[in-house]
């Protein structure tokens, strides 16, 4: 592969984050290379799992490196740091030894001085080391877009499979959202030059907070459905999922991405996002963003 070759590795590009920067990344000229756990046979795809040592070599070629993996797998603070802190390390120090040109790596809204979840905390150790290796650090909020999926697909696969919807009573549970195609506008900023090497963390969304109830009203009303909204206390919710975990059953949703919600940043700045002259659009859906599944 030559070396001035528009290629770019994305780590966890199976995920539905790194599915829809893979996509963007194609369409405008990228040759992206998935780094993920099972690769297709065929593909040229890399097999890659958080926590394992990296070899430099894999970066033969390589021009960038969007890092969207995420291990959600480990529940202990000790396990997720060793898989996904120590683990994005090792990754990010392979491809600065490698000299990969640009470094991307995607972190959360939710990652954020006092923030409560361990996600977003290990999301913060994570991008401590992202800064160190030169990389630009993008803060997602909620991402939507073509395809339901995600966190957002699992709020569109709740509508659309009940009469009923609990809605978390207390706390506060404001989101923000930003849509696909302005996050690959932002990433494109990031690998074309157009933000400038230094830049701290960017958060990336729309700066109207919504509701997450007012979030799964207009959901509703997208699908044409009028569901019935039944308050449950956040507390008696997660105490459910805490304790489907600590007995290993499936619950389909985790208790920390519930702190999370719950806990979200209260006080997100957008500041550096407009300075740089990008926006994100306001929130809007039609049936067709929701026809996939979660």
């Amino acid at each position: 592969m030559p070396a001035d070759a528009n290629l770019c590795a994305v780590t966890g590009a199976n995920g539905f984050v790194g599915g829809c920067l893979s996509r963007r990344l194609q369409a405008d000229g990228w040759r992206v290379i998935p780094w993920v756990r099972r690769p297709e046979p065929g593909t040229d795809a890399v097999p890659f799992r958080l926590g394992q040592d990296v070899d430099p070599a894999l970066f033969k070629g390589v021009r960038a490196l969007v890092h969207c993996a995420y291990d959600f797998g480990p529940l202990r603070w000790d396990d997720i740091t060793a898989v996904n802190v120590l683990g994005s390390q090792k990754l990010l120090d392979a491809a600065r030894q490698a000299g990969v040109e640009t470094i991307v790596a995607i972190s959360t809204l939710s990652a954020f001085t006092g923030c409560r979840s361990l996600y977003g905390q290990a999301k913060l150790q994570i991008e401590v080391h992202a800064l160190a290796a030169g990389a630009f650090v993008i803060r997602p909020g909620l991402v939507y877009g073509n395809q339901s999926g995600g966190m957002f697909g699992r709020l569109a696969k709740q509508v659309r499979g009940s009469r009923v919807i609990p809605i978390l009573w207390g706390g506060n549970q404001v989101q923000y959202l930003v849509h696909e195609d302005d996050l690959g506008n932002l990433l494109q900023g990031a690998l074309g030059g157009g933000i400038p090497r230094g830049t701290g963390p960017i958060s990336a969304a729309h700066a109207q907070g919504l509701e997450l109830k007012d979030i799964l009203a207009r959901i509703a009303s997208a699908l044409g459905k009028q569901p019935a909204f039944v308050p449950l206390p956040w507390q008696f919710v997660w105490l459910a999922l805490k304790s489907l975990e600590l007995a290993h059953m499936p619950a389909g949703f985790r208790s920390d991405s519930l702190i999370s919600m719950i806990y979200q940043n209260p006080h997100p700045a957008f500041e550096r996002l407009n300075s740089l002259g990008f926006q994100c659009r306001p929130f809007q859906i039609s049936p067709s963003m929701l026809g996939g599944t979660a």
